[in-house]
């Protein structure tokens, strides 16, 4: 089976790369003994994921490198927190979540609209590459369900659940990360030798 190395410590996101990339064999940074800690310093999220896989893979040989950087983008916040989430608010999810929260308090619902992004960037040291897909919803009011990672628990659907509330394999049918790996895989398969 043909590996790439994902450039994440996240069990959540790790194994919903598995799931989506199921030709491949996804390994963790640390499955493949690394330690690096690549600064996200750019302005895009696609900016931040091409450098992050392009510094990883230039310490490998002959490997591809997925990385990602996502986040949410609140319109009525004009476009906070985006890229400067970790940035803005260094504590957990469920902190940077109610700090959000706390922000969007009394804001009706028909101005909080929220776009979640997911760019993966794809390198082998030697070509660097990207793909980006989003997902539309709503801040919702409070913290809700218990699936899921990051902004899920905020993250509101047309149909009233949050994506913390659906069951893995309903947020992969209409995840922006589902989106995206599937995206990665095409270009992979097209643009690489793995």
């Amino acid at each position: 089976m043909k590996r790439i190395v994902m450039a994440s410590s996240n069990k959540g996101k790790i194994a919903e790369a598995k799931e989506i990339m199921e030709d491949y064999e996804i390994i963790s940074l640390k499955d493949a003994g690394i330690e690096i800690d690549v600064e996200e310093d750019k302005n895009t999220f696609e900016d931040n994921a091409k450098k992050k896989a392009e510094e990883i893979a230039k310490t490998l040989e002959n490997s591809i490198v997925i990385a990602d950087d996502s986040g949410i983008e609140v319109a009525f916040l004009d476009g906070f927190p985006g890229v400067y989430i970790k940035r803005w608010h260094a504590g957990s999810d469920r902190e940077r979540n109610e700090a959000i929260l706390e922000r969007m308090k009394g804001v009706p619902k028909e101005n909080r609209n929220v776009k979640f992004s997911t760019a993966i960037g794809i390198s082998d040291g030697y070509k660097t590459i990207s793909v980006v897909a989003s997902l539309d919803g709503l801040v919702s009011e409070n913290c809700r369900g218990e699936n899921g990672f990051g902004f899920d628990e905020i993250f509101e659907l047309a149909d009233g659940r949050t994506l913390a509330e659906l069951s893995s394999d309903e947020k992969n049918m209409i995840s922006a990360r589902k989106k995206a790996l599937e995206l990665a895989k095409d270009r992979i398969k097209n643009e690489f030798e793995v």
